[in-house]
């Protein structure tokens, strides 16, 4: 019977390449798993700031419902400044900020003249801790 010789060269290669591969891609994946985490937290930080101040704006419509349902007026509203015949609130937390207009409108009512949330842009080079992660 005659035996074939197997060459196991170019077969090793061809796995050393396939395990090089596979291990540059887990590497990959670990290090995109960790950014996309961090700019998930990120955006859940100022998620979780801009609902704070929307609550805090509903807060002061209720407020101000409460004032005029017992026949006082906008003016009476506590921390509100005057504003185009009008009271203006302004609520800041962590470089946002939400700023609440409302007019007297007729029947003891109001209305709301401005319902604003704004941060200032801010541009960042790099974004801390983004290709580090920590697992």
């Amino acid at each position: 019977m005659k035996q074939i010789p197997i060459k196991l060269g170019p077969v090793a290669l061809l796995l050393t390449v396939i395990s090089i591969c596979l291990t540059v891609m887990a590497i990959l994946t670990f290090s995109t798993a960790g950014a996309d985490k961090a700019m998930a937290d990120m955006f859940a930080g100022s998620t979780q700031t801009r609902y704070a101040l929307e609550q805090r704006g509903q807060e002061f419509l209720q407020e101000a419902d409460q004032i005029l349902a017992g026949g006082g007026q906008l003016t009476d509203l506590p921390e509100a400044e005057a504003a185009d015949g009008g009271v203006e609130k302004v609520f800041e937390e962590e470089g946002y900020r939400l700023t609440v207009r409302l007019q007297p409108a007729e029947g003891g009512d109001y209305t709301i003249d401005q319902w604003t949330l704004e941060k200032e842009w801010e541009e960042k080079d790099t974004i801390d801790g983004l290709w580090q992660p920590d697992f």
